[in-house]
């Protein structure tokens, strides 16, 4: 078992390098390609092997192209190692495995409780002693996709992890104002159907990215169901709710909330998994002392509020 399991993330990192390789020689391509078309100065570090690439980019047909435009551009719609890792998305339902830090105060073990009613077809598991190897061996063993851990800071949960198996990726969140369902006023009563997805203002490469690691978390829910979970994107925090509706008189849609309520924010990605996180590569790292990071946005291009309050103003007029 650990021999394939050496074997199997070999061919993973050596097609990820392969890939790597190749967007590098086709980005190298595009450039050369646009400053013969242009007439303009050819980059320097593009010089040495010009020649090299010449007759390549005569004989090139538009598939490298599209394939660069869609894998770089879009997030997601060329082949690439992330398709890799959610290759079986949508196919068969996700095994979710949720645990705690070690000695969980009464109010973390209640938030892990109402994040497995959640997530569909999730166990939660006492942490005890266990260190994290033998955790996510056992996941690993028992087929299980996505393994999730829950921090917390004197009794408020603080920290999410969403570690995907076999081989990553592992997103880090960051947990504020956390809502119990208990908390909530008039919650309504909340059944375990597969849930319909919501995701609003996940534009950028990065969104796109964030919004597969949470939406491949849940099973492909049924047309009747009338469940709806939604993530939404404003200025890199993500606001989750969790509602049931019913229609009223054959039209109308009545909401009501079963909670929790949270916030998210995203703040790290490692390509590997949780237990080789020393020395797996960083694909994403918050930086938030940098000059700029105030006015800069990852998850989107905008704060993803403005054209609903303009719309909102032309209505009021």
């Amino acid at each position: 078992m650990l021999r394939r399991q050496a074997r199997l993330r070999r061919e993973y990192l050596f097609r990820k390098a392969l890939e790597n390789r190749r967007r590098v020689t086709l980005d190298k391509k595009e450039r050369l390609k646009r400053s013969l078309e242009e007439g303009t100065q050819i980059d320097t570090d593009l010089r040495r092997h010009a020649l090299k690439f010449v007759d390549k980019v005569q004989w090139d047909d538009k598939g490298p192209e599209l394939a660069v435009a869609l894998g770089t551009e879009s997030g997601g719609g060329g082949i690439n190692h992330e398709d890799d890792e959610y290759r079986w998305a949508g196919v068969e339902d996700p095994k979710i495995m949720i645990t705690t830090s070690r000695d969980p105060s009464s109010r973390l073990k209640m938030f892990v409780k109402e994040l497995r009613l959640i997530l569909p077809n999730s166990q939660r598991m006492n942490r005890g002693n266990y260190e994290m190897k033998q955790l996510v061996h056992a996941c690993r063993a028992n087929d299980v996709t996505d393994f999730i851990i829950v921090h917390e800071h004197r009794g408020v949960p603080n920290s999410l992890v969403i570690c995907h198996l076999p081989y990553g990726p592992t997103a880090y969140f960051t947990i504020s104002d956390v809502t119990m369902r208990h908390d909530i006023p008039d919650l309504g009563t909340m059944s375990e159907q597969f849930p319909h997805l919501i995701f609003h203002n996940f534009t950028t490469k990065l969104g796109t990215r964030v919004s597969n690691i949470l939406k491949y978390l849940f099973p492909v829910p049924k047309e009747d169901s009338r469940r709806v979970i939604t993530f939404a994107n404003h200025n890199d925090y993500i606001t989750f709710r969790h509602h049931m509706y019913k229609k009223v008189n054959g039209k109308d849609i009545e909401l009501t909330e079963v909670g929790p309520r949270f916030m998210l924010r995203l703040y790290e990605i490692k390509l590997g998994t949780i237990d080789t996180a020393a020395a797996s590569d960083t694909e994403w790292a918050l930086r938030p002392y940098m000059n700029t990071a105030i006015k800069r946005r990852f998850l989107s291009f905008d704060d993803g509020w403005k054209q609903d309050d303009d719309f909102e103003e032309e209505e009021a007029q």
